[in-house]
């Protein structure tokens, strides 16, 4: 491929997101959020196998698709690579062709992206070995980010030691935040569509760093939409326009584009590492209802994978299992038939939980007692990889050691089971730093940080999980890498009936 030299153009605007990788395929999300860049005749992305040989997927003008309804600009094309081999790392590079003008350019490739990625392993690799590292964030607004998420999670992803650097990425919600500033918006429909849009690009740039390292797995919560959506009978100001009904319809097909086609989030999904550990993904808000927090047959599969485990279980959803009512919005507990229900599925197998979470504005870790099967939930929350700042700046928040027991016996009451005793350790909550009152940030809030969720299999066959907290804007040893949160990981080998 002959790449143009000396062409004095900018590829910022173009994007690369690898998603889904399994063990023998991966899928690259390429093409642009940004609504002037010219949709190319001929592009491609490229396969670069571990002996250097490539595989080239083509695109052809006919094959981009749109992100959004009725918004004609704006493009993208999925690829998929097929036959790859497990525990191995591919890189990929997107090109587009400049196409020829007599006496002035000759036909040319430009590359505009490139990413690597690692295929899942057939087994969770031995202690001593690189172990399998997910890494996870939630919550990033990028105004005044500057781009600094995106680089401490590369510089980690590309420099830091084989026991932290991860292997796929998750995005547990709020990967945007649609409804900041809706009170000064217009409310023709078609301005509301480029907002929405436009957001995506802006959020989309900043985080392309993240999107290159790795498979990237993503669940929206509320801001993908609106605060406590689908709901629309709060009181804040800024979405009052909600209650009317032209403005709520195109503002959720826009919000649900998004979610499908950028993010390209699964209702639920399921895969394991062999026979060593079970992963979930659950989108517990795009499909809420007055009594339930998803539909019934996300529910149901939801339920089945819990209750079907052969080994512990790593489930990924968009808020806290171990939390306490929300008078103000709604959470978990407030769909309180789903939630027993789910509980009672978690816990019917005896094997640990692992939960991977975010939306909450501060990161901990707590462990708890899961039902009467001898099972434990360990909990594991990553919130914000950047702070709201302004007047939004007030919705921050820290780490907090509650509720006591679990299930909160206040709200909730499972039959024959005894609510249990949270474990909570200072030394796994992530910092938090000042506010002052007439800057970019007015209140005290959780340093923006983001975790390595580690697993190891030891000799007896058992997992061991390993976490660890990044910050995002402190940096420290030669290779700049991000400043650890915790002073040692947090470890604990999980039971396995």
């Amino acid at each position: 491929m002959t790449a143009i030299a000396d062409y004095n153009t900018t590829t910022g605007q173009w994007m690369l997101v690898i998603h889904r990788v399994t063990a023998t395929s991966a899928e690259v999300w390429v093409g642009t959020l940004f609504p002037t860049l010219k949709m190319p005749l001929h592009a491609q992305v490229e396969l670069v196998l571990p002996d250097g040989s490539t595989r080239i997927h083509p695109i052809v003008k006919a094959d981009w698709q749109r992100p959004f309804r009725k918004v004609n600009q704006r493009f993208y094309v999925l690829c998929r690579f097929d036959g790859l081999q497990p525990a191995t790392r591919y890189r990929v590079i997107f090109s587009r062709r400049i196409e020829a003008i007599p006496c002035l350019i000759e036909e040319a490739w430009q590359p505009l992206r490139s990413g690597c990625f690692d295929t899942l392993p057939t087994r969770i690799p031995e202690k001593g070995c690189k172990p399998f590292t997910i890494g996870l964030g939630s919550c990033f607004y990028n105004h005044r980010d500057g781009g600094q998420a995106a680089a401490a999670y590369r510089t980690l992803y590309e420099r830091g030691p084989d026991d932290v650097r991860p292997d796929i990425t998750v995005l547990a919600g709020d990967q945007v935040y649609l409804d900041i500033g809706f009170d000064s918006l217009s409310l023709l429909n078609t301005e509301i569509r480029q907002r929405i849009a436009d957001d995506y690009a802006l959020h989309w740039q900043a985080l392309g760093s993240i999107f290159g390292c790795g498979g990237t797995w993503m669940l929206p919560d509320d801001h993908e939409y609106w605060n406590d959506y689908p709901f629309y009978d709060g009181l804040i100001p800024a979405l009052l326009a909600l209650k009317l009904a032209r403005v709520r319809s195109t503002w959720t097909a826009s919000a649900s584009d998004g979610v499908k086609n950028i993010q390209r989030s699964p209702l639920v999904e399921t895969f394991s590492i062999g026979n060593d550990l079970s992963l979930c993904f659950a989108d517990l808000r795009s499909h809420r209802s007055k009594h339930q927090f998803i539909s019934q047959e996300g529910f149901t599969q939801l339920v089945s994978w819990a209750r079907s485990l052969q080994s512990p279980g790593v489930l990924v959803i968009p808020q806290l299992l171990i939390d306490e009512e929300d008078k103000t919005e709604r959470n978990l507990l407030s769909f309180s038939r789903q939630y027993r229900e789910l509980l009672q599925a978690l816990a019917h197998t005896g094997n640990d939980i692992v939960v991977l979470s975010g939306d909450v504005h501060f990161g901990r870790i707590a462990r708890v007692n899961l039902g009467n099967n001898g099972g434990r939930l360990i909990e594991v929350v990553s919130s914000p990889m950047s702070n709201l700042t302004g007047l939004n700046g007030i919705a921050t928040a820290e780490a907090k050691s509650s509720p006591d027991f679990f299930p909160d016996p206040r709200t909730i009451r499972i039959p024959q089971w005894v609510p249990a005793k949270v474990t909570y350790d200072k030394s796994f909550q992530v910092k938090s730093k000042p506010g002052f009152l007439l800057s970019a940030y007015p209140k005290a809030r959780t340093r923006e940080h983001f975790m390595t969720v580690s697993f190891s299999r030891l000799s007896t066959g058992e997992i061991e999980l390993s976490v660890n907290a990044w910050r995002i804007r402190e940096r420290c040893n030669p290779d700049n890498l991000p400043a650890n949160d915790f002073e040692q990981p947090f470890r604990i080998v999980l039971r396995k009936v």
